[in-house]
Parts: C-alpha cells; sequence; structure tokens
C-alpha cells in the first residue's frame, strides 16, 4: 500500500446501523492511499465493534475509543491530534463518501496548491419502504461549488461561505497547525465556526461542483439538526449561525459575510419560523424572534436585497 496522503476523521456514537456503510465508502475509494481514524465517542451500541471489525481486516483504519462520550467536537480533536498526512477531512459514521471524493480533492489541491478544497453534498432521506436515497443538489450547496474554480478566495467568491459542514471538505494539515484551529467542545453545530476561520484563514479556496458526501437524514428522527425544535439545540444553532458571521467579520469578508446574512434569512430562518409557530414555548419565539429583527436590521442597514418570503417573515418575528 502507497503512503497514506490524506486521513479521515470518522466520529460516530451509537450509529451501528449506519456506521458499516461509511466503512465501506471508504474501502471503495478509488483513491487507495488514505488513512481513517475511527473515533467512538462512548457508543452504547455495536458502534465500536464494527469500528474494531475494519481496523483487524484493513491496517488504514485505526481505532479512538471515548469510555465516556465527549461530543462530536472532541472526537474530530481527537483525530486531529493524530494526523500525519498532509491532508485531512472528515466524515461523520453515519454518512457516505462518494467514491471518486478523496482523488478528486487530492488532485485538485495538489494541482492548484490551494489550502482547502470544497465539494457539493445531497441528502439521503428513508423512502416509503425506508431504503436511503440521495436527492439533488440544493441551490445554496450549488451556489457555493458550481461552477469549479481554483485558487480563488472568499473576496471573489463570497458564497463558498454558506458551505459550512465540516464533510465536505478537505484542507492542508498545515493549515490546522498553523492557525491553532480546533473545534469548540460542549456546543452543536461546531462546523459552522470552524467553516468560516477555514476559509478566512485559507491562502486560497478550491470549489468543485462534484458530490462529495451523501448525509444522511436518520429516520427515526435522531439527527442533531431534526432537533431544532428544542430550545438549547435552538441556542446552539443560532450562536453557530452569528458567529459564524462574526468570524467573517473580523476577517474584514464583508461580502462573504453579508452573504451569510442573506443566506441565513433566506434558507435557515424560514423553517425555523414554522417551529416557533407550532411550539408551545415562549422562550424559542423570544430568542428566535430577537435573532431574525437583529438580521433584518442588519439587512436593511447594508441595503442586503432579500426574497419576498424573507423579508415577509419579519413581521412574524415582530409579535415574539
Amino acid at each position: 500500500m502507497s503512503t497514506p496522503v490524506a486521513t479521515v476523521i470518522v466520529p460516530g456514537r451509537d450509529v451501528a446501523a449506519y456506521a458499516q456503510e461509511a466503512v465501506d465508502s471508504l474501502r471503495a475509494q478509488t483513491l487507495t492511499s488514505w488513512r481513517a481514524i475511527l473515533v467512538d465517542d462512548g457508543s452504547l451500541d455495536a458502534t465500536g465493534e464494527v469500528f474494531a471489525a475494519a481496523a483487524a481486516s484493513d491496517d488504514r483504519f485505526h481505532v479512538v475509543t471515548h469510555p465516556v462520550a465527549r461530543g462530536l467536537s472532541a472526537a474530530r480533536n481527537t483525530g486531529l491530534d493524530l494526523v500525519e498526512t498532509p491532508f485531512v477531512g472528515f466524515l461523520d459514521a453515519d454518512d457516505v463518501l462518494t467514491p471518486r471524493a478523496l482523488e478528486r480533492f487530492v488532485d485538485t489541491l495538489t494541482r492548484s496548491g490551494s489550502d482547502v478544497v470544497v465539494g457539493a453534498y445531497v441528502r439521503l432521506r428513508a423512502d416509503e419502504a425506508g431504503t436511503y436515497r440521495p436527492g439533488p443538489v440544493q441551490p445554496w450547496v450549488r451556489a457555493a461549488t458550481d461552477p469549479p474554480r481554483l485558487a480563488t478566495t472568499l473576496a471573489a467568491h463570497p458564497e463558498v461561505s454558506g458551505n459550512i459542514v465540516a464533510w465536505s471538505k478537505l484542507s492542508r494539515v498545515e493549515l490546522w497547525r498553523r492557525t491553532g484551529l480546533r473545534f469548540p467542545e460542549g456546543k452543536l453545530y461546531e462546523d459552522q465556526l470552524v467553516a468560516q476561520r477555514l476559509y478566512t484563514a485559507a491562502r486560497a479556496i478550491d470549489v468543485i461542483p462534484d458530490v462529495v458526501v451523501h448525509w444522511r437524514e436518520r429516520a427515526d428522527g435522531s439527527s442533531i439538526t431534526q432537533n431544532k425544535n428544542l430550545l438549547p439545540v435552538l441556542e446552539d444553532y443560532l450562536d453557530a449561525l452569528s458567529g459564524g458571521i462574526a468570524v467573517l467579520d473580523g476577517a474584514g469578508q464583508r461580502a462573504a459575510a453579508r452573504a451569510r446574512v442573506r443566506l441565513i434569512l433566506e434558507m435557515d430562518v424560514p423553517p425555523l419560523v414554522r417551529i416557533a409557530q407550532d411550539s408551545p414555548d415562549d422562550a424559542y419565539r423570544r430568542t428566535l424572534g430577537t435573532f431574525i429583527r437583529a438580521l433584518h436590521d442588519r439587512a436593511d442597514a447594508e441595503s442586503i436585497g432579500l426574497d419576498d418570503a424573507a423579508a415577509r417573515l419579519r413581521s412574524a418575528a415582530e409579535l415574539w
């Protein structure tokens, strides 16, 4: 086996039903010179057994176990401490990497010399029979990654700031070491801040329209993104959104910050408003209302054009 050039960090907790598919998607990569760090974050099911079997049959897999669950950020940070390859990426253990993802990532960064490459992704949902099937590339994902661009920047391509998930990217390990970047522990939606910090610290960014990951929305509703009806989850989510904008503001990336404000108001806010309208929790509505009013005030002050649906939502927020 050739010397590994990329490490994929795969955190998982209680995802035994899906972990084998994630492992198999790594084995199916057309680029074979990879290493995977499988981090079992205190699972109570058979996730650790799936990881152990992978390592026993293929020495490209390395397993680390947290005896007690410490959270997704801590699991990713554990993996980061063990990376010895030039490139690093992430894959959640309930998602699926497409077969040419690592090949396209590594080839692109090698050709361009950029610090980060960003690819497209699609949602993986269960149909009526319970079979998971990938959906289409969503408009905001396409806006961030299509058409392909090599050695671009946030200033030249601010829409890339809309791609905020950890597992749609490959980056140079040197960038993480140079910046001391880590995932913030104890918070949900931790990749929002990390993505913007990667973008603002990168000397150059590549984007490719290839779908690199199938992102699973679990049929049992247990995914983090499916629990935004809970106030603590909402608070972490809004903190992450606000924090990401603050990172862009602090780096002087005005166009990217404007793009984020627009995308959040047009994409993130509407489903939250629908949840709030049905919620029995007044605190939920007040928290969301404060967030929406602040973003709309900024959009007005900076003349950020919004679609009609986003503009109308302010009236709902004014009542909370």
